[in-house]
């Protein structure tokens, strides 16, 4: 009887570096004839590993390796994510019975109409419904990756933990199976399986054929750590065959029985609870996923051996016992009381902790460009954190340090991306002016197919810039034709009909193809930007997935409404990294957490050690219980824990390290990792040895400049030339309250734009109120009808009209009520304008309503959409308005008009709510001391008083050289349009100094 053969399976230590160690171990063993490499098969777990070990190869020519050499055949079998593409070495061409895969997008969208059926009248719509889907499929395929059939979840072992978990989760258990079972018969019907499925047969034919036959050339698995059963059996296949191996990273091979039994019974039966992975195991340590393996595979941990090349550029082996102290499961972990110091050091590992993630990038590219300052010197800065590491990258670039993200950025960031999302937002929100304007102003849109591209551009921006300007405010009606009449406003009716001309195809609101929609959005947006959205890695990515999605919506037959695609979209786009193109700095990395694996390099950065984020939040599975995944044998969410336990202590392994961390993010104080934590505790005293010290003072030394001076109160003295200006009522108001706001508005003419979808503002809404009373006082006829006729034409969106007209109407049929209750009262001119010489500066003022009273003189209306100014404010002279429009009249400003005479009645006409008015909203107050009034000014001082106060104006500021003060009178309630301009903040509360 022959006797078995013993698996070949090594590991290598983290502080050796997996590439490099690797490399140095192959090449002597097989490459001792210049073509002895080449007959070599390595089976890597990603595209990324073939990328690591090729430069390995290259740094070990480089290093005293010899001449040149050829490369093994490096095959990619795949880690956790199940889009990897499996190497032509399993394709079985023999094994007919191997049924091709459904592609995942097909599947997805044939799940999400399987799902609406079984749910029927409870089903969500549109972008929930396609994310339950899509949860489905992902949760199907973490069942298919561990060998479970869809009749296992009907097994003894689910039953009798099923009825012990809530009701919502029996539920989704029972609709996930329905939904799983309809899509096996589409699958059977279809003659196709899922790609976990075919993966898993791919893996059992090559585990069959190489056990049989043994291949001819050498074999070896390296770096492969994913515990799927079928991977497990090829990986031991592997490690039995003449000349092959299994090289695992890491594997802590000096950990005692007793803490490696403490990581739990990692998928060998456990009888007492029926359960595979039992409740006592310990997913988060970083060892559990490689002792679940080496179960799955049957082989013990004794057999395991050492490799013993030494990586170049590798760190102290005491490191390796180091880690292999901090990570140790709770009961063992008691031996830190008893740890010597040695034991527990790690040397040149730092730490360091900022205020804030900007802080913390900037002191990260610090540390990568210090690190270039030594010659051959190699940085990697690991995150899981994109958006730090989009942070880390944009610092470097201080010192022209091109470092890419090889993580990659999700499809719906990068600008063409960006361009079809938006696209589609302006479908779903139609034509809303926000989205819209993003749009258009996309750097690429405007180019379309143009010869002289840069002048169509600068063509495209100038009428936008135009119609933008007529769009600010309150949002238009929805949809393209009410936006045709701001652009002839905007006299650029050409422009915006060629873009009308375009999106109308998009706009019709009803449900539609998928793929139809995904047509046409791509051809509009090429006819708006040209080929040439396509020609870079992003471009290149959305033409794949669109055509991709296209094509596979239209074998589903999908249906959609257009109002819903920018969410279905963005939450496909999502899952699509684009990575950059090579050409970045050749000594510097940016990996996540995926890439990082098996990489090396003299300075590792780990960044964004906080809980959340290194780990991640391990959030349970949204269908199946915690319970039932442990019945049926598969790792929980604690899984991934450990899985970024093990690339941490995998990055702790090089030469030096940089541990970081920010103590605040966005939502306020972050908790730091427990790797973090458990490192500082096995440091004790000698956490404060390593603490890094240069690099927070060196970013506070980028960061903050010299102190400036405190910025003084604004006081602008311009000539006198500058200062005659001619001044309005309201401007006068102004002027006297805060002259600096008169010296932005009326002297630098800086006037404040309104920002698009803007709230209605008192001023919209009374230009609108002043339109209706207008038209009404001059040209008679119903107030409602008129005012049906100004909202119609100003095309208010209809949320805005149903909100404000209302109120309008009760307001107007108030002032008709109080014009009809007085026949003695005749209206004499409405928004009538006036101008006079005071001072040899020119007054000018609009009466929004002058009525002749019954002895002749005169009354002066102002309409007011909100509250008045009151009687203070007046007396000190910071509302002229109506004295001002007064004195107009006294002094014959409308004389040529008629109206001749004295005023002696001022009133503020308020369309704001009153309990006590007829229709719940107008009322009248007058600044005058009339009546019972307790204050106010006299009548027969008002007028004298405002001239007073207006030649105190005049004398100071216009015709004399005072400065225009920045709010000489903080008390008052002013618009804050100018504060930002007068730098408010800087200097508001220490006007003393």
């Amino acid at each position: 009887m022959a006797e078995p053969t013993r698996p070949e399976v090594y590991s290598i230590a983290a502080h050796r570096g997996f590439a490099d160690a690797l490399v140095a171990g192959l090449v002597p063993r097989y490459g001792k004839d210049g073509l002895g490499l080449a007959r070599l098969t390595l089976l890597l777990p990603s595209g990324r590993a073939i990328r690591t070990v090729g430069e390995a190869f290259i740094r070990h020519m480089g290093e005293g390796g010899g001449g040149g050499l050829l490369l093994p055949r490096m095959v990619t079998i795949g880690d956790l994510s199940l889009d990897e593409a499996l190497g032509p070495l399993l394709d079985p061409l023999v094994a007919s019975d191997i049924r091709p895969a459904v592609d995942p997008t097909y599947r997805w969208l044939r799940l999400a109409a399987l799902l609406a059926e079984e749910m029927g009248a409870d089903a969500p719509e549109g972008p929930p419904l396609f994310r339950q889907a899509r949860m489905i499929a992902e949760t199907m395929n973490r069942l298919l990756v561990e060998d479970i059939a869809p009749e296992d979840l009907l097994g003894e072992r689910v039953l009798d933990v099923v009825g012990s978990v809530a009701g919502h989760w029996q539920d989704s258990l029972r609709r996930f199976a329905r939904v799983q079972a309809r899509w096996r018969v589409e699958l059977g019907e279809m003659g196709r399986v899922d790609a976990a499925t075919r993966r898993n047969l791919l893996f059992a034919h090559a585990a069959k054929s190489w056990r049989a036959e043994p291949p001819a050339t050498p074999i070896v698995a390296a770096g492969v750590t994913s515990a799927a059963p079928a991977l497990a059996r090829l990986l031991r296949v592997v490690s039995e065959l003449p000349e092959g191996s299994v090289i695992l990273p890491d594997l802590d091979l000096s950990l005692s029985d007793e803490a490696w039994e403490e990581l739990g019974r990692a998928g060998m039966a456990d009888e007492p609870q029926g359960e595979i992975i039992g409740r006592r195991d310990a997913p988060t340590h970083p060892q559990y996923h490689l002792k679940l393996l080496l179960n799955r595979m049957g082989v013990n941990r004794g057999e395991v051996q050492q490799w013993h090349r030494r990586g170049i550029g590798a760190a102290n082996p005491d490191r390796t016992h180091a880690v292999s102290a901090l990570f140790l499961p709770p009961e063992a972990s008691k031996s830190w009381v008893e740890l010597p110091s040695e034991k527990r050091r790690l040397a040149s590992v730092q730490l360091l902790e900022t205020g804030n993630p900007e802080e913390e990038a900037q002191a990260v590219a610090l540390a990568v460009r210090r690190k270039l300052e030594t010659p051959q010197q190699r940085v990697a800065v690991i995150t899981p954190d994109r958006a730090l590491a989009s942070r880390i990258v944009h610092h470097l670039r201080r010192w022209d340090i091109q470092a890419d993200d090889s993580a990659g950025a999700p499809l719906g960031d990068t600008p063409a991306g960006r361009a079809m999302l938006l696209l589609a937002q302006v479908i779903a929100e139609n034509a809303a002016p926000v989205p819209l304007i993003a749009l258009l102003g996309h750097p690429a849109m405007g180019i379309g197919d143009a010869e002289n591209p840069d002048r169509a551009r600068a063509d495209w921006l100038d009428a936008l810039r135009r119609f933008e300007d007529r769009l600010r405010g309150p949002r238009p009606s929805p949809g393209l034709g009410p936006l045709r009449a701001i652009a002839a406003k905007a006299d650029v009716v050409e422009w915006w009909d060629g873009v009308a001309a375009r999106l109308e195809p998009l706009m019709s609101g009803e449900g539609a193809l998928l793929a139809d929609l995904l047509g046409d959005l791509a051809r509009v947006l090429e006819s708006f930007c040209g080929e040439s959205i396509w020609a870079r890695e992003d471009g290149r990515a959305l033409g794949s997935f669109v055509e991709g999605l296209r094509q596979q919506a239209q074998a589903a037959r999908t249906v959609l409404d257009p109002g819903d695609l920018h969410d279905v979209l963005s939450d496909a786009m999502e899952r699509i990294a684009v990575r950059p193109a090579y050409g970045g700095h050749p000594r510097v990395a940016i990996y996540g957490l995926l890439e990082s694996r098996m990489a090396r390099a003299d300075l590792i950065i780990c960044a964004g050690l906080n809980e959340g984020t290194w780990p991640g939040g391990s959030s349970p599975d949204p269908l199946l219980a915690p319970p039932v995944l442990r019945a049926l044998g598969v790792p929980g969410a604690e899984f991934r824990i450990g899985l970024a336990a093990h690339d941490l202590a995998g990055a702790l392994g090089a030469p030096e390290v940089l541990l970081t961390r920010a103590e605040r993010d966005a939502d306020g104080p972050a908790i730091p990792s427990r790797f973090f934590l458990r490192i500082k505790a096995l440091l004790g005293d000698l956490a404060d040895r390593h603490e890094e010290t240069a690099l927070p003072a060196l970013v506070h030394a980028l960061r903050d400049a010299e102190p400036a001076p405190p910025y003084p109160i604004p006081e602008p003295c311009p000539p006198v030339e500058v200062r005659r200006v001619s001044i309005s009522a309201t401007s006068l108001d102004r002027l006297r309250s805060d002259p600096y706001q008169f010296y932005a508005r009326s002297i630098l003419h800086l006037g404040e734009m309104d920002p698009l979808d803007a709230e209605p503002s008192p001023a919209w809404q009374g230009t609108l109120a002043h339109a209706i009373l207008e038209e009404w006082h001059k040209q008679g006829g119903a107030l409602t009808d008129l005012a049906e006729k100004h909202l119609a034409a100003m095309d208010a969106h209809p949320l805005t009209r149903a909100l404000w007209e209302p109120r309008l109407m009760a307001a107007l049929e108030w002032i008709a009520n109080q014009v009809e209750a007085d026949p003695e009262r005749r209206i004499v001119a409405v928004e009538e304008k006036g101008r006079h010489l005071f001072n040899g500066i020119e007054i000018t003022g609009t009466a929004d309503r002058i009525d002749r009273l019954a002895d002749g003189s005169y009354a002066i209306v102002d309409y007011k959409t909100g509250g008045p100014p009151s009687k203070k404010m007046v007396e000190e002279g910071f509302a002229l308005q109506l004295g001002t429009l007064g004195l107009l009249l006294a002094e014959g400003a409308y004389a040529d008009r008629g109206i001749e005479g004295e005023p002696t009645r001022f009133e503020y006409w308020s369309l704001g709510r009153d309990a006590k008015s007829d229709t719940g909203f107008g009322y009248v107050t007058t600044p005058l001391k009339v009546g019972a009034a307790r204050t106010g000014i006299p009548p027969e001082d008002f007028l004298p008083e405002t001239r007073r106060f207006l030649t105190e104006a005049l004398d100071t500021w216009i015709t004399g050289d005072a400065p225009f003060t920045a709010r000489p009178n903080p008390d008052l309630k002013l618009y804050a349009t100018y504060d930002q301009l007068m730098r408010l903040e800087e200097w508001l509360g220490r006007e003393s100094e």
